[in-house]
């Protein structure tokens, strides 16, 4: 059946699913935002008669691999967990081989930064034969599922010679392996260097490209096999210094040699480009904007038919958007967003070999996550991943542009909580700092609007996304780095904007941030005025040379300038903590690897010794990344957060 059939199906025989009508409402238990996801990885097997997932049970247990038969999603499912171990991704391999990666905490404290508490394995399960076939190669990671050789994938890992290199993650080869998931035999694929060490696989296995690093010039490189075949050729090469985008998103079916890239070019703002591999040059511009910068591209909803072609861009303006180059493609996604409740970010994230079953999921401000499966016509929701959480009860997000003080133009998302302005607001900067936002359903933001407060996430200097000047502003060479500084001014002029809008409330203003925005909410706490009544600071990075010490000696390029010019020239909450003059809560996981928890421990035994209030939580057994921030954590993490801003910030709480 093709693709334009299949639309005209959505639009003869959905069913319609209903709207929401948003009210005001009492908040929400925090329990219900403290649980894990209750579905996810909603996949529909290759022959499109069965359908998996990732289910969880209870509160604190671990999820199990469900599989449904697709013609009958109310009857028994297949199930299996892998217990201890946690199963944390699926994927078909065949219609009916599952491949399934899985972790275990096997240790109780991180063994240096950036070295957590996990290991992982990979495994397999034949839904019919009901067996289990567990691979040893440890830490290995799915690369690659080969759409036309059944029952086999492509695994790769970093070898024991370079796993605990000072090199960094950017720069450690990989070995990649094509592996038989029934009899668990594995065949050598390539095998990485440093000159050549990042490669790229193509849907029959048959590696296409590679990224390689020459130490002497300080360059990277880029290099290509057209169809896979032949010696690798050198096409691209840029010095580790510069500060513009060069990455390969795929191929032209067609035309092979054409590779599509995303790159600045010479210019501000990420466009997507051919670029001619074997006339090593850039063709032509295929897509750009002038207010942001290109993502990337995506792939055909078809995988296992069409798993190397490129259907349209991504890109991040005032939510996340999509430019299809295939007519056909579109029209499912544009009868798609016809029907979908609360439509927003919508995705075909499976599809079945003969493009006639196919599950789809959205997520957006008033739908934290919701899965659909179109079979034999039908259009039915399979489930949620937070079903508690009801679409009017939840808040929506407003894209926003305002003025710093110096003239700079800061993009910000506000997450509006249902009711009357002015609201008490708090500002949530994302972590990073040198990182792309893309706000679709925020868990964070939504929990605290649900409590009444109005939430702003800038999209400050040093926020990628918006070309190269806005990014290289918070470290640029004149001015040093900006944290704290600039960085800070234009999360509290985000602030006093939304008071003069009539928005917030001038006199109920808090700070809440994880990682670097835990970082700038120590800052916030020491600020002098300060508009704030209170700050809670998450994962901080609190003594910014103590951090920068982990990878000052292996950062190189525009990484080094990024990094160490940001916390060698920013100003260090460590140093600050005589001028803290507001309510502050300080909150750590025990085990996080990024921000090692003697980032807290430092920071409070100094407010011990200058006698400031100052309270502490510790998460027990929790990681710097929110895939290890259990229902146990977030229960904890959300409790404090909220106590905080009703009892202890300022006079009579925000």
């Amino acid at each position: 059946m093709k693709t334009l059939k299949l639309a005209q199906l959505l639009m003869l025989s959905l069913v319609v699913l209903g709207s929401a009508v948003v009210k005001a409402a009492d908040p929400y238990p925090l329990d219900y935002f403290a649980l894990r996801s209750a579905i996810s990885n909603v996949e529909v097997s290759p022959d499109g008669k069965h359908v998996a997932m990732l289910s969880n049970p209870s509160k604190e247990g671990d999820p199990y691999i469900e599989v449904y038969k697709t013609d009958d999603l109310s009857a028994k499912p297949f199930r299996l967990n892998a217990d201890p171990m946690e199963i944390v991704s699926i994927y078909w391999a065949s219609d009916d081989v599952i491949v399934f990666r899985a972790r275990q905490k096997v240790r109780d404290k991180i063994e240096g930064f950036n070295q957590g508490v996990y290991e992982f394995v990979l495994a397999s399960v034949d839904i019919k034969k009901k067996k289990i076939k567990k691979y040893e190669q440890a830490g290995a990671s799915i690369s690659n599922i080969l759409p036309s050789k059944k029952n086999k994938v492509i695994y790769s890992f970093v070898p024991g010679a370079f796993k605990k290199s000072k090199l960094s993650d950017a720069f450690r080869p990989r070995a990649y392996y094509e592996l038989n998931l029934k009899t668990g035999a594995k065949r050598l694929v390539a095998r990485g260097k440093i000159a050549l060490g990042q490669i790229e696989t193509n849907g029959e296995g048959k590696p296409w490209l590679a990224r390689g690093f020459d130490v002497q010039k300080g360059e990277l490189i880029w290099y290509s096999r057209v169809n896979g075949e032949g010696d690798w050729v050198e096409f691209h090469r840029k010095h580790e210094d510069s500060f513009e985008d060069f990455f390969v998103t795929g191929y032209d079916v067609e035309k092979p040699h054409i590779y599509f890239v995303v790159a600045n070019n010479g210019k501000d703002k990420a466009g997507l480009w051919e670029f001619d591999v074997k006339a090593k040059k850039f063709g032509d511009l295929i897509y750009a904007r002038k207010d942001v910068d290109i993502r990337g591209t995506f792939s055909h909803s078809n995988y296992w038919k069409f798993p190397d072609t490129v259907t349209g861009i991504r890109y991040n303006a005032d939510g996340p958007k999509s430019e299809f180059f295939d007519g056909q493609e579109q029209a499912v996604y544009d009868q798609l967003r016809g029907i979908v409740p609360n439509a927003s970010w919508i995705s075909v994230n499976s599809r079945s070999r003969d493009g006639n079953t196919l599950t789809v999921y959205n997520s957006g401000p008033r739908d934290p996550g919701t899965y659909y499966l179109l079979h034999k016509g039908k259009f039915s929701k399979i489930g949620s991943t937070y079903p508690l959480l009801e679409a009017d009860k939840l808040a929506d997000v407003k894209y926003i542009k305002y003025k710093a003080r110096d003239g700079r133009t800061i993009p910000a998302h506000i997450t509006i909580p249902n009711g009357k302005p002015p609201f008490p607001a708090i500002v949530m900067p994302h972590g990073g700092p040198f990182v792309a936002e893309n706000i679709r359903y925020d868990e964070w933001a939504q929990m605290l609007a649900n409590n009444g407060y109005l939430v702003l996430q800038p999209q400050y200097r040093g926020s990628k996304g918006y070309g190269i000047e806005h990014y290289t502003s918070a470290f640029n060479t004149e001015a040093g780095g900006q944290g704290g500084y600039k960085m800070q001014d234009d999360k509290d002029d985000g602030m006093l904007y939304l008071v003069e809008q009539g928005l917030a409330d001038k006199d109920r203003l808090g700070f809440y941030g994880w990682s670097y925005g835990g970082y700038a909410a120590l800052i916030a706490a020491a600020r002098t005025p300060n508009i704030y009544q209170c700050s809670i600071a998450g994962a901080a990075v609190s003594d910014n040379q103590y951090q920068v010490n982990f990878y000052r000696a292996i950062i190189r390029g525009a990484g080094k300038l990024e990094q160490l010019r940001m916390w060698d020239d920013s100003i260090s909450p460590i140093e600050e903590v005589a001028k803290v003059n507001i309510p502050l809560l300080v909150i750590h996981g025990s085990v996080d690897q990024r921000v090692p928890p003697a980032h807290a421990h430092k920071y409070m035994d100094e407010v011990k010794k200058l006698g400031k209030k100052v309270s502490y939580v510790e998460l027990d057994g929790a990681d710097h990344f929110s895939n290890t921030l259990f229902y146990s954590h977030q229960k904890e993490l959300y409790e404090s957060i909220i106590g905080f801003l009703k009892n202890d910030c300022g006079p009579g709480g925000l």
